[in-house]
């Protein structure tokens, strides 16, 4: 206690620098964060609103995510950071970046990106188990562009899910974007999502 107590002032202040950009970086509300180049990630608080609880952030992490998205993942590069989202109950959200070296590269890999998501429910229905239907819900003008999918898939079991996916650039920079939840097409908050994928994308850079 004497020797943390025996800190110069100039200490202290640097240590809540750090601790308030670090919070700051955590809540997606930090003013140095904001100027930084990018990228920059989704909070929770822009995600699609929950009827009954909050959405928790965790924090952007290097590589790819483990386990994969279904849709898309096989093709996310080692080079990928991520950031997961849950809620108290049934559902959750993912937010992929990739940096490519310039935008010609990005443009292709978020075309791989989107025609993977085009044809997610041809491949969860691969699985014998499993009985998949996906809805197109268009292109976002956005940046260089954005597109929007959603999923419901149904076991053999009984579960019933249903996931929103997108995927949009700006620059040299791709992000994917997952919602899911239990239910189905019905419960998905579309406009809410599409909402969320435009500023995912409009905070890359």
């Amino acid at each position: 206690m004497t020797r943390t107590s025996a800190r110069p002032r100039h200490a202290w202040r640097t240590s809540l620098a750090l601790f308030a950009l670090t919070a700051g970086g955590l809540l997606g509300t930090a003013p140095a964060f904001a100027q930084s180049p990018g990228p920059h990630w989704l909070s929770a608080s822009e995600l699609p609103p929950h009827p009954s609880s909050r959405w928790y952030a965790g924090p952007v992490t290097a590589g790819r995510p483990d386990p994969l998205p279904f849709c898309g993942g096989e093709t996310l590069p080692s080079t990928a950071s991520h950031r997961t989202f849950r809620t108290d109950v049934d559902a959750h959200a993912l937010q992929v970046v990739v940096v490519e070296r310039d935008a010609r590269r990005a443009a292709d890999y978020a075309e791989v990106l989107r025609r993977g998501l085009a044809r997610c429910a041809e491949r969860a229905a691969e699985d014998p188990d499993v009985t998949a239907k996906q809805k197109s819900y268009g292109k976002l003008d956005v940046e260089e562009g954005a597109h929007v999918y959603g999923v419901h898939t149904v076991t053999s079991w009984g579960a019933s899910d249903v996931s929103l996916w997108s995927v949009g650039r700006d620059g040299r920079t791709v992000t994917l974007v997952e919602w899911a939840q239990l239910g189905g097409f019905d419960s998905a908050p579309v406009p809410a999502f599409r909402r969320t994928t435009v500023t995912a994308v409009n905070k890359l850079h």
